[in-house]
């Protein structure tokens, strides 16, 4: 299970894993991928020290990567105070309406409220740059477009590859004419923030559009070893995966919700939708109580981002408080049909390895 790329960065299999959850990019990276750790939940550049300190001391001095959100259009700046105060008094009454109806409970006293994600902002990604800088992550990449120039060459000067991910031909392009080293070609199958055409088309159209001038990840629909044998028989480097990661054992033990692992393994693939409620671009998320209220004849549009997620932000901790598998706001692919448990990460890793041996000698088989 080898490529040049995984050869390059010095790691077992080239599988990347995406995930918010420091816990799960550790136990992948030590388990022979890398683990990419998404940042743009982290406001405060403390608390990203803190926490990439602790990816340094955890990952048995094997690489890691960050996941920074730098759009292409330049959202609103400001504090989650002030972006706060142009959300319309509509927005703010429906969302309290629907968690009201949907029986979610109030947060207690003692809470600490959600602001709200300010990561999308150019600022507060910068500083996450900044910061990992700092540590010794060996990739960065960005869920949305190609970083600015001065990030991509402040990355270079530090020995840092960049991906970008791509849903679309002409992106793959702009990201590499702009100096990005890696595309991930992501397919419209994927969590999150996403593009809408599948990873069996768009893998193959980059990796012949890119004619060998960058390596290519795939993702979008990827969650065993069959799967990613296949975008490696299309040419990829590897596979960029998401949404496997989200019933490791590993992400309960730090803090994920138990309501939504529960949610997501009960789950078909087809139980996701593409909607711009959860951070104001299109991004695909588990079906749930919360999305099917949203997609009602008397919701109001979501905001741009980055309003509707300092709108909802409150909301989605309520939600994850509540641990009601109904009533989930949880980014997600169609992959997750094929989850069947909370698994720890080392054995999901061997499971994948051991998919894609017996994809492979499938595969010789045919050329007998």
């Amino acid at each position: 299970m080898r490529t040049s790329l995984a050869e390059e960065f010095g790691i077992e299999y080239p599988v990347f894993a995406f995930t918010p959850s420091k816990a799960v990019a550790a136990a992948v990276t030590r388990a022979g991928g890398m683990g990419v750790l998404g940042c743009v939940r982290y406001n405060d550049a403390a608390e990203l020290d803190e926490v990439l300190t602790w990816m340094d001391e955890n990952t048995d001095g094997k690489p890691y990567g960050v996941d920074i959100v730098m759009p292409n259009k330049v959202p609103t700046e400001g504090s989650p105070e002030d972006i706060a105060a142009m959300i319309p008094e509509e927005h703010k009454s429906f969302v309290s309406r629907v968690l009201d109806d949907l029986g979610v409970p109030p947060l207690g006293d003692d809470a600490e409220h959600n602001a709200g994600v300010i990561g999308w902002l150019h600022s507060v990604a910068q500083s996450h740059v900044e910061m990992s800088l700092k540590h010794r992550p060996v990739l960065i990449a960005n869920a949305l477009g190609s970083p600015p120039k001065h990030i991509i060459d402040l990355a270079h000067e530090n020995g840092m590859k960049v991906a970008a991910l791509a849903g679309a031909t002409k992106h793959a392009l702009a990201h590499v004419d702009n100096g990005v080293d890696i595309v991930i070609a992501q397919g419209g199958e994927a969590g999150g923030h996403t593009g809408d055409v599948a990873t069996m088309v768009l893998v193959p159209e980059i990796v012949k559009a890119l004619d060998g001038r960058a390596p290519v990840l795939a993702a979008g629909g990827i969650g065993d070893g069959t799967q990613v044998a296949s975008v490696i028989g299309m040419g990829a480097q590897g596979a960029w995966m998401g949404s496997r990661w989200l019933t490791a054992a590993e992400y309960a033990e730090d803090g994920g919700s138990q309501a939504m692992q529960k949610a997501l393994v009960a789950a078909t693939s087809r139980d996701t939708v593409r909607t711009r409620i959860y951070s104001g671009k299109p991004a695909r998320l588990l079906k749930s109580k919360w999305t099917e209220a949203w997609a009602a004849a008397d919701a109001p549009d979501p905001l741009p981002m980055p309003l509707q997620n300092i709108l909802v932000a409150e909301a989605h901790q309520r939600i994850s408080e509540a641990q009601d598998p109904e009533v989930v706001a949880m980014p997600a692919g169609q992959i997750i049909g094929s989850l069947e448990g909370v698994v720890p990460v080392a054995e999901t890793m061997a499971q994948i390895v051991a998919e894609y041996e017996a994809a492979v000698e499938r595969l010789r088989a045919t050329l007998a």
